[in-house]
């Protein structure tokens, strides 16, 4: 279930793609453990790994639309979901380079102009790497408030003033892709400059950090029409679409973090002695390392189940929109408690220099406030509820997506208007077709939140209490995620004891956060009252317990050390 570098043959993919997994493999593995803690302790830019990636042309196969690119060329979400595992098992600054460029990029594949396109596609193929200028220092993400302005001097040509904050890549972009409005007309706009234009001030790295993450000036920065990549509506829908793209790898930034700590972890364990015991010996650490291995096989399989969604997508299947937004916020914060969880056993030894578990317990926190927060991503999700739970559509069922195609819709999704009015297919669908005692118990959760959702739905000040919706929220969300991995169980044949494990920690989450919902000041005693009976405990059963403790999580012992 995990991926491990050192066995992985990348067999699901084509002989190019194979070539690119491997290749980035070797290069870290090559550069060894020590080297790769010291850079990012004495925050050494990455150049070595971008003439890496210049060298095997490498972002130019994954990220360069099939049209625009030669042979091998196509963005498929397929095989970067392996790039983006294998980048963040080594290093979160390395994938960052990767993610701000997808960012970068995404308005000008979703733009009309061809000229920068082409542009694009030969930038890429000589290794240039990309950046999002999008968000302000005093605005943040708040779009309506850009002060980077676009002023019309005549003849097609413009003034570029302002500043952006936190965006990655801003020291070494061929191009960045730069959100601003029209002096005079207050309309949206994107276009693009380059980082080494003189007009263009890289003023500071903001964080203390081998990655660049810049703040960026533009002083009277010339611009043509040539330069101009959207327009109004469709300025506004690119940088939404973008990220709408871009969120997605979030999640597997916190899986390949999560998997490269759980077989330190586990190393770390299995071979410590103490009290005439190995620790692996004692129940806690049993406990604390199946809660982990069980959450984080969940993520990957929820995850991977959430692409083919991205894939199969079109302007009447939008799914994508709830299954997106869940992958960047409920995998990320399920990161988090993976890598608690993994803490708690390696203690005192993940604070140590020489660990991979250093990066990552600082690393991890940084993915759920990415790409919109946890509690935006939520506010989004909330939004679908009411469709979701009570007016589903009919579709095709959706299998394994694992064509190697471009993902055209990816760069085509239309306006970003009408979340109200997308239609889902109905859950019990998955949830009827597996028959475990754990799942059993969580449908009765289930039940028990649309009773709480059609008898004791949140009032008017509710509505206007985020605290309480978001809390919400995290019900709602449990249910689709559960969805999901039943789906994707029976697609690749889980095994039943594995998901009864998973759903374990399933029913315990669902009754967490129902107490917190029971537990919310502004909580009706109706609500109190089914949140009461939310709360239930899993079925025990110490037999599975120690046989996924023997074959999946103690069996992972001495499997992977990276290089040193």
């Amino acid at each position: 279930m995990l991926f491990n570098p050192k066995k992985a043959q990348f067999e699901h993919l084509d002989n190019q793609s194979r070539e690119i997994m491997k290749k980035t493999i070797d290069f870290f593995e090559t550069k060894g453990k020590k080297q790769l803690k010291e850079d990012h302790h004495e925050r050494v830019w990455y150049d070595d790994f971008i003439q890496f990636l210049k060298k095997e042309g490498i972002f130019a196969r994954l990220l360069t639309p099939s049209q625009y690119g030669r042979e091998g060329c196509r963005w498929d979400t397929f095989r970067n979901m392996d790039f983006n595992e294998i980048l963040s098992f080594y290093s979160l600054a390395h994938w960052y380079a990767w993610q701000v460029t997808i960012l970068g990029l995404g308005p000008i594949w979703m733009g009309k102009n061809e000229a920068v396109k082409q542009k694009t596609a030969r930038l890429l193929e000589e290794g240039g790497i990309f950046a999002f200028g999008l968000s302000e220092k005093e605005h943040g993400a708040d779009l309506y408030a850009s002060d980077m302005a676009l002023t019309p001097l005549g003849d097609g040509q413009y003034r570029a003033d302002g500043g952006k904050y936190y965006i990655g890549n801003g020291n070494e972009a061929a191009l960045v892709s730069t959100f601003a409005k029209n002096s005079e007309t207050d309309e949206f706009v994107f276009f693009v400059v380059d980082s080494k234009h003189e007009n263009y001030e890289c003023v500071q790295n903001v964080v203390n950090s081998q990655m660049y993450v810049s703040e960026y000036a533009l002083h009277g920065y010339p611009i043509t029409d040539g330069d101009i990549l959207t327009t109004g509506s469709e300025a506004w829908d690119a940088s939404l679409n973008t990220i709408n793209v871009g969120k997605y790898n979030l999640g597997w930034a916190s899986i390949g973090i999560c998997t490269h700590a759980f077989y330190e972890a586990i190393d770390h364990a299995a071979g410590r002695f103490l009290f005439k015991h190995y620790v692996t010996d004692f129940p806690h650490i049993r406990r604390l390392f199946v809660d982990a291995y069980t959450r984080l096989c969940a993520m990957r399989m929820f995850a991977s189940r959430a692409a083919d969604y991205m894939r199969s997508a079109s302007g009447d299947d939008r799914r994508y929109l709830l299954y997106n937004p869940m992958v960047k916020m409920k995998v990320t914060t399920q990161g988090e408690e993976v890598i608690n969880l993994l803490w708690d056993v390696i203690a005192a030894k993940g604070f140590e220099k020489d660990t991979y578990f250093e990066m990552a317990a600082r690393d991890i926190r940084a993915l759920p406030k990415l790409e919109g927060t946890v509690h935006v991503n939520m506010a989004l999700i909330v939004k679908f509820m009411a469709n979701y739970f009570f007016n589903p559509g009919q579709f095709p069922e959706i299998g394994k997506v694992d064509a190697a195609v471009h993902d055209d819709f990816l760069f085509n999704q239309g306006p970003t208007k009408g979340l109200g009015k997308i239609q889902f297919h109905d859950y019990n669908i998955a949830y009827n077709s597996l028959d475990l005692p754990n799942i059993r118990i969580f449908k009765e959760q289930i039940a028990l939140l649309v009773e709480l959702l059609m008898t004791a739905a949140p009032n008017k000040d509710q509505i206007k209490d985020i605290d309480f919706l978001l809390n919400l929220g995290e019900l709602v969300t449990l249910v689709a995620y559960g969805q999901l991995l039943i789906e994707k169980a029976k697609i690749d044949t889980v095994e039943d004891e594995l998901m009864e494990q998973i759903f374990d920690f399933m029913v315990r989450d669902f009754s967490k956060f129902a107490l917190q919902l029971y537990c919310k000041a502004s909580s009706t005693p109706k609500q109190m009252e089914i949140c009461m009976k939310i709360i239930k405990k899993p079925v025990v059963n110490p037999e599975r317990f120690n046989r996924i403790w023997e074959k999946h999580v103690y069996s992972l012992k001495e499997t992977y050390r990276m290089n040193d």
